[in-house]
């Protein structure tokens, strides 16, 4: 199992760079980087050009804020300047953040994701080949690439892409257009066994072969008592929050807490946040996240995903040690 180094949101371009580099030189598989306040694109040219062999992708680049011409060519230029090492990993955002903060367009995320992907591999092969663009379908049409607006072929060939999903029909198009699946930290064991994996088997005609399983897992890390409290309230927070959210309620139902989505969806439109946050029972902290010390959570975590997922990352949603974080990796690496 690889064990991947994930970037803290708030690092600007030039955090990410130093952030890569202490990932490649802390022995982590790869890393990778969220697009929240900046241009991940913009983060990953500077973590490209200072790194040497570490992996690097986007967790996740917004897929519905562009176009598939638009990703296409930034997806290919990370890929020259990082020689082959860059997998794009995009996922389709929500409703509302598309639509009033990208002023996009926004329907049949499923159906326009699949498709996505699919004019985006059309683009590539018109940029290896130097054919005729030629790719229409019922949310993109891309007809027009002269000579001078192509890149032409890549030495790297086209990176990886990875999609984010959580519910069974975005599942079912990771399976069938791409070359791996990010989970969402709200995914427990049992979800990913029963429910992400059986369906991405049938997606790909029953084989995972090849495919890559990305686990973001949260972990609760603490060198003492008080530091262990912050970091389960941390946690209790954030999957409270993310329980709150209507597209993660598939994971809730498939537990028989759909109820508790209800109560803490209208409980976020009053910003209750420490009340939602005290809703979250240990049984659902023990569903979703690891906690001890580093060795137990490297237990733990080896236990839950080993035959699962292909590699995990460490989440931390608190201020954590970082001695801790890298003392877990270390463990679970030793576990192969």
């Amino acid at each position: 199992m690889l064990v991947e180094a994930v970037v803290d949101v708030r690092n600007e371009p030039e955090g990410v760079e130093a952030a890569a580099v202490r990932a490649e030189q802390e022995g982590y598989s790869g890393v990778g980087v969220p697009e929240t306040q900046h241009d991940v694109f913009v983060a990953l040219a500077l973590a490209a050009r200072a790194t040497e062999s570490i992996t690097l992708n986007s967790a996740i680049a917004v897929a519905f804020a562009r176009t598939p011409m638009t990703l296409a060519m930034a997806a290919n230029d990370i890929t020259l300047i990082s020689k082959g090492r860059f997998e794009l990993g995009i996922g389709s955002q929500v409703k509302a953040h598309i639509e009033r903060r990208f002023a996009m367009p926004w329907s049949s995320p499923a159906a326009r994701m699949e498709e996505f992907v699919s004019a985006m591999r059309a683009i590539w092969d018109a940029f290896a080949s130097g054919e005729r663009l030629s790719f229409s379908g019922e949310f993109y049409s891309h007809s027009l690439l002269t000579e001078i607006f192509s890149p032409g072929p890549n030495p790297y060939g086209n990176p990886p892409v990875l999609l984010a999903a959580v519910g069974p029909r975005m599942v079912e198009v990771a399976g069938r257009v791409t070359d791996g699946i990010m989970c969402h930290p709200l995914t427990s064991r049992a979800y990913l066994s029963d429910a992400i994996l059986p369906t991405l088997r049938e997606a790909r005609g029953g084989s995972l072969d090849g495919f890559t399983v990305s686990m973001p897992a949260f972990v609760v890390l603490g060198a003492d008592e008080d530091a262990r409290a912050k970091a389960l309230a941390g946690t209790r927070r954030q999957l409270a929050f993310y329980a709150s959210t209507p597209a993660y309620k598939p994971v809730l139902d498939a537990h028989g807490w759909g109820d508790l989505h209800v109560t803490l969806n209208k409980l976020s439109r009053q910003q209750a946040w420490d009340e939602m946050a005290g809703l979250i029972t240990d049984e659902i902290v023990d569903a979703f996240a690891v906690g001890g010390t580093p060795d137990e959570v490297a237990d733990g975590l080896h236990a839950r995903f080993d035959g699962l997922a292909t590699r995990v990352s460490l989440n931390t949603p608190y201020d954590a040690d970082p001695e801790l974080v890298l003392a877990t990796a270390t463990a679970l690496r030793a576990k192969g």
